[in-house]
């Protein structure tokens, strides 16, 4: 096979991965049949922390008490000791709680990021941790919007720590910690699409007294963890993303790059200079012929 017949195969080959990728970034990601979650409701919190108590059992996370001298478990956001934490908003008399936790986004940008599929979408669309197809590369880290996923710096044998929503729990018929413990039920756990609807229900009941909106439904491409709130989301520290995921458009992005396979052949093309110039450059070095006798 020559060289132009090689280029030739690339470029058809580019085209048609071009036109795959196309079609993966033009799709938008669906909540699985199947696909469970939380809604939160920020009007119920107390802020009673209970749910960070729990969800350190439940998954046996050693507690957090640097900043209590040892006392009690005080994190002050999410770490490789802490999945779900409570944050408090305060802007003269306005005042908010707010819990922080993997989104369980529907089309993750930790999964997209990963190159081996250690976090990925598995059973009711949790995006959970595989640690044995986890190399420590913290792609995952930087792509996720909502700053969620954490690594093990302290340990010999690091790991990514996030909410895996206590899947652990949910395949022996419980529920997630967090949602278990809340006494005021400002948690809840269930089917998105039956979140989702109890979200709408509140707000249309509510009086005005929740912003109309629930975060979650598309934010971000939307997540099966949803919100509810009585002042901006932005205030609780939620990203303002759009409806358009994060993971989408870095494929929107790439395919770009990727479009009729251009990049790898301009690589291609770059390669056959060298060896062309190598060559040239190797037959100016070869010594002469000595006459024959």
């Amino acid at each position: 096979m020559n060289r132009r017949t090689a280029l030739k195969g690339m470029v058809v080959a580019g085209a048609t991965m071009a036109r795959a990728t196309s079609a993966r970034a033009a799709t938008r990601a669906a909540a699985p049949a199947d696909a469970v979650g939380l809604l939160y409701d920020a009007t119920l919190c107390i802020g009673c922390k209970a749910c960070v108590g729990a969800c350190a059992r439940a998954n046996d996370l050693e507690p957090d008490t640097s900043w209590s001298n040892g006392l009690y478990q005080a994190p002050l956001d999410l770490n490789a000791r802490t999945k779900n934490i409570i944050k408090v908003y305060r802007e003269g008399a306005n005042q908010s709680y707010m819990k922080a936790q993997c989104m369980h986004c529907l089309d993750p940008a930790c999964a997209s990021a990963c190159m081996l599929g250690a976090l990925k979408k598995r059973e009711r669309g949790i995006v959970s941790y595989d640690a044995t197809l986890c190399v420590g590369c913290r792609y995952c880290e930087m792509a996720c919007p909502y700053n969620v996923p954490k690594f093990e710096w302290a340990k010999l044998n690091p790991r990514i720590v996030k909410c895996e929503l206590c899947r652990h729990r949910i395949s022996e018929g419980g529920i997630p910690a967090c949602a278990e413990v809340c006494p005021r039920k400002a948690v809840i756990y269930g089917p998105r699409a039956e979140l989702l609807e109890e979200a709408k229900r509140r707000i249309a009941e509510g009086g005005g007294k929740y912003v109309p909106k629930v975060y979650g439904e598309t934010d971000g491409g939307g997540t099966q963890v949803l919100y509810l709130s009585h002042v901006p989301f932005e205030k609780l520290g939620l990203p303002t993303l759009g409806d358009e995921g994060v993971a989408r458009r870095a494929r929107t992005v790439q395919h770009a790059v990727d479009k009729y396979f251009i990049m790898p052949a301009v690589l291609y093309a770059a390669l056959s200079a060298a060896t062309f110039r190598n060559r040239k450059n190797a037959a100016w070095r070869k010594p002469p012929e000595e006459p024959q006798p």
